[in-house]
């Protein structure tokens, strides 16, 4: 069976994320870049199902130079190979334009699965699998947090909050996941060192065969108008008690409507 797992660079949650106050896009360069969480236990399934129905899998990327780390951390993990889409055109683009790129890249490469993360962590606008099916014209079954491959036939848990729905498609399709389908596998080192040796294609907007005027922060169909830095924190209420600290802290607690 021959997987594709869609992986992106995104800055880490857990560090100082800012935008880029000369157009407004996420400030990429001076980030700390790590590959999207939710994109590793995608990841982690395409290894589960290679493992049990073999066949090879494929990391896709589309971003900067850089994002060839991310692409790396997959490949060490266990993937067989990567494609790099890579344009300057493409910096600003929204998540529409983006999905026009990816499916032109995948539409140059043979797949049964497509896999990926449900979100990214800069975005979280969780349409891209969506904007793919739609484009390829594939069932797209979202929200998994199972899933069973025999044969052609793909079946589904979806998460819900009730608990779930199954779904069921045939080959090719489109999986999205969230991070309670699996646990992520850490890269071993023998893992890191073949990771150098696995091919790598990069790929622009003209060999994908996609006009650099369509995408890009000019003709995109969302941009970010302003933006303003947190608030610093406000001054917090000093409650006294003499006698009757707890007639004044429901008191407070009362105006703040917090019960």
């Amino acid at each position: 069976m021959n997987i594709v797992v869609l992986v992106k660079q995104v800055p880490d949650s857990g560090s100082e994320r800012a935008l880029d106050s000369a157009d407004n896009t996420v400030a990429r360069a001076s980030a700390d870049n790590v590959i999207n969480e939710m994109d590793e236990y995608a990841i982690e399934e395409a290894l589960t199902v290679k493992e049990s129905q073999g066949g090879e899998v494929t990391v896709l990327t589309v971003g900067p130079a850089g994002a060839t780390d991310a692409i790396r951390k997959a490949l060490s993990m266990g993937a067989d190979k990567a494609v790099h889409v890579t344009d300057d055109a493409i910096h600003g683009s929204c998540a529409v334009q983006t999905s026009a790129v990816i499916a032109a890249a995948l539409s140059q490469l043979e797949y049964d699965l497509v896999i990926c993360g449900a979100e990214s962590t800069d975005g979280q606008v969780s349409v891209m699998p969506a904007l793919l099916s739609e484009r390829l014209g594939v069932p797209h079954l979202s929200g998994a947090r199972k899933l069973t491959v025999e044969g052609s036939t793909l079946k589904v848990e979806r998460q819900t909050d009730g608990g779930f729905w199954a779904l069921e498609a045939q080959t090719p399709a489109i999986v999205s996941t969230w991070d309670t389908i699996n646990e992520p596998r850490y890269p071993s080192f023998k893992g890191i060192m073949a990771a150098k040796k696995k091919p790598v294609e990069t790929k622009s907007l003209a060999d994908l065969g996609v006009d650099a005027g369509s995408v890009g922060l000019a003709t995109a169909t969302s941009q970010v108008l302003d933006f303003a830095g947190r608030p610093p924190k406000g001054e917090g209420v000093k409650v006294t008690d003499e006698g009757d600290g707890a007639e004044k802290l429901v008191g407070y607690l009362a105006s703040q409507k917090i019960v």
